[in-house]
Parts: C-alpha cells; structure tokens; sequence
C-alpha cells in the first residue's frame, strides 16, 4: 500500500489527452486515431491517453461488430505499433473486447509499453445504467463487469478507469492506495452529466487521492441524439486543471511532477491520516 517504488527515478512525466468524435465506421475511427497519437506524441508526451471506444462507439450491435480479442485484434494491434513507433506509454482508452466463451463484451483499457508490450489490461468495473435527460442508457446489455482494480508499472504507477467509474469513489482509493500516482479516465461523457459533473467529479478524485488524473473525453455527436461532452482534463493532486480541451478534435497536454506529488501528500497526509480499522461496510451492503 502506498509504494514509493524507488526503481522509478522519472520525477517529470509529461501526458497528453486526446478528443475524439467517434462513432460505428471502426475504419474511419482507426484512421482518424493515428494522426491524433502522433499528434500527442509529437508534444514530448511519455504517456498517451485515448477516449472511450474511441475505435468504435454506438449501440450494442455496433460494438459487437467492432469487438475483438486482444490477442491479434487489429486495434490492439495497431495501438502497440503505434506505442513502439513514438517510444511512448499508450493508454488504449477503452474498446469494445470479445472473450472467448462469454456472451458479452468487456468494456477495456489496455497500456501499452514504449516497447509496444501489454502492461496491464483493465476492463471497467461498473457499468452505465442511467437514464439521463430522457435518454437510456443500459452499458449492461451488451457488456459484463469487469472486477478487479489495476495499477500498470510504467514510467510512474498508473491506475486504470473507464468513464462512469469516476463516481465511485471507492475504487480511486484503492488504486492510490496500490502507489497510483497518476490515474487514466477515458471517457464519453453525456453532455447533461458532463455540464454539471465532469469538472467535480474528476477534481474531487485528484484531490481526495492526492494524484494527477488524466482524461480522455469523446466530444460532439458521437450517437445520434447522444452526443458526447468533451472537455478532456488534465488535474493536479491540488485539484487544479492543468489543461482542458475545447469544444473539438484535440490533443491536450501537461508536464506532471512527482515532487508536486510528493509536497501534497505530505503537506496535507489525508491518505496517511486515513483510520482504515474504524471503517467498515453496512450490513445491508
């Protein structure tokens, strides 16, 4: 818990975002892609971000249709090419994964090494089943769970998230308490719950874990009638935004720095001050 994983020595860690407008045309989506990490790229970023099904967004017949396996996937594939070309750490966003012998698709986050190897996969925890502004949403239908939290070793411990996950807290917590310094939220935000929520809710997160967040939004109408909030942030442990993306197809990015980090936590030890005997979890839970 709380590791300071003293072979890591890179104090400066600089991180881009990038925006996307998705939608069902897997091909056009994967062409649009590979410009925008090496725009990302192109700014000095050691760690890439992409959105939320960034290589295929829709209904469950459309991410059906775009699923693949991770081992070959022409996706996966292609973002560990992508990795090795720009000698970066590529967080995949998400992408709609097929598992042998399951029904359902995982909603997945893949890192990349700068080698183009797999650091860690991560497949979303909680699914979005909400009804918001009249329209429905039912993630479940066509995708599982995942259940279990990841942390990946790359320049600087990063913790995985997709999207509606930022709304539980619980999880954010265990991944700074498993030495996340910098945590990953790909996103496709609605534009309701992004107007009134996306600033809080990733703000509260970088402050209550005292780590930087990076993420990812998909922007502008990537389903009809849906479209998608934008505005991809980077924050500070303080809760600062360090850069935010407007309102289109974008690349944000920022220099991160441990020793920032570091005079957070100890100038204000929350985690450290934590009681973990004196929690527990409701009966009715």
């Amino acid at each position: 818990m709380l590791e300071s994983y003293p072979h890591l020595v890179t104090d400066l860690l600089r991180v881009a975002c990038v925006q996307m407008t998705s939608g069902p045309d897997k091909a056009a989506n994967l062409e649009k892609a590979e410009p925008l990490v090496g725009r990302a790229a192109s700014t000095g970023a050691d760690v890439v971000v992409l959105p939320e099904k960034w290589n295929a967004i829709g209904d469950g017949d459309v991410l059906y249709a775009a699923a693949e396996p991770l081992e070959g996937g022409e996706t996966v594939e292609l973002m560990a090419e992508w990795a090795r070309r720009h000698g970066i750490t590529l967080v995949g966003g998400s992408i709609a994964e097929q598992r042998e012998g399951r029904e359902k698709l995982s909603n997945t986050s893949i890192a990349f090494g700068p080698d183009g190897d797999v650091l860690g996969v991560y497949r979303k925890i909680h699914m979005f089943d909400v009804e918001v502004e009249g329209n429905v949403y039912r993630e479940s239908e066509a995708q599982e769970a995942g259940d279990e939290p990841v942390v990946v070793q790359a320049d600087w411990p990063i913790g995985l998230t997709v999207c509606y996950d930022v709304r539980f807290p619980e999880l954010y917590r265990i991944l700074a308490l498993e030495g996340a310094e910098l945590v990953t939220v790909p996103s496709a935000f609605t534009v309701p719950t992004g107007r009134d929520h996306w600033h809080v809710l990733m703000r509260a997160r970088a402050i209550e874990n005292q780590c930087y967040i990076a993420a990812s939004a998909q922007f502008g109408m990537t389903r009809p009638g849906k479209p998608s909030y934008g505005r991809s942030l980077i924050v500070d442990p303080w809760g600062i935004v360090l850069a935010q993306a407007p309102d289109e197809e974008t690349v944000i990015s920022a220099e991160l720095d441990r020793a920032r980090l570091r005079s957070v936590r100890e100038k204000l030890p929350s985690l450290k001050n934590r009681q973990a005997d004196a929690y527990r979890w409701p009966t009715s839970v």
